[in-house]
């Protein structure tokens, strides 16, 4: 029986990744803002099988808070198997481009406040030797990009953070999986005209799940095609990457 920890329950991609380990019976803990949201969740993976569910309401830019909600998670559920950090904006890069209150806004939601819960759940995990500890990341850190440097310079923290705890914690058998999704069909994205590049957001949870099956810490690209898309991209001439 697995003991899930997610952080940002109401995502789309963490909704998806959760009813796939629902199906195996799994206990979760599940924090987001929403306690409607959490509520229908939660119901939702008891019908596919879960068999348990704690919600709880937080707000996880409230940095001073995140310790104790890590450790409230440890104790509900007896510890900690897998762990998805999930939350995060998409901010609008022209005003975070006009101002600095803006850009630091972006950084504690999307780089600050996950990385806080990747050092604390990293240590609760290191504490029981094992674990598997997943962050959500982006393609769009793999690159600065004029449309959206803000939250790919966020994304890029976070995914140098994952795969240098993930080298840090395989001693202690601790896994440490950055996921990098493309384009995703959510909320968040809701207003952007989608196209061929766009997936569902259980194309995503797919390669989570099968990552943490696997027990090791690694880079995931979702779905798949996308590690050959920025690899194009990581290595195209100046004038190309500015018209993206």
């Amino acid at each position: 029986m697995k003991r899930v920890a997610i952080f940002g329950a109401t995502s789309a991609i963490a909704e998806a990744a959760a009813r796939e380990w629902a199906g195996e019976g799994a206990r979760f803990f599940l924090v987001g803002r929403n306690e409607t949201a959490l509520g229908d969740i939660a119901a939702d993976l008891k019908v596919r099988g879960a068999e348990e569910v704690t919600i709880r309401t937080a707000d996880l830019m409230e940095m001073e808070g995140l310790a104790k909600l890590c450790h409230e998670a440890e104790g509900a559920l007896e510890g900690i198997d897998i762990a998805l950090i999930a939350h995060g904006v998409l901010p609008d890069q022209a005003e975070v481009s006009a101002s600095a209150e803006q850009l630091l806004k972006n950084l504690a939601v999307n780089a600050l406040s996950p990385a806080a819960l990747m050092v604390e759940l990293g240590q609760i995990m290191k504490r029981q030797q094992h674990g598997s500890l997943v962050v959500m990341s982006s393609v769009a850190g793999d690159r600065g990009r004029p449309s959206n440097w803000a939250y790919g310079g966020a994304k890029a923290m976070l995914s140098v953070m994952g795969e240098g705890m993930g080298m840090e914690l395989e001693a202690a058998g601790v896994s440490v999986i950055v996921c990098k999704p493309g384009f995703v069909d959510t909320p968040m994205t809701e207003a952007f005209k989608k196209g061929p590049l766009w997936a569902a957001p259980a194309q995503v949870a797919g390669p989570i799940v099968r990552a943490v099956q696997k027990g090791r810490s690694c880079v995931i690209y979702a779905p798949a095609w996308w590690r050959i898309v920025m690899l194009v991209v990581r290595f195209a001439p100046a004038f190309i990457v500015r018209r993206l």
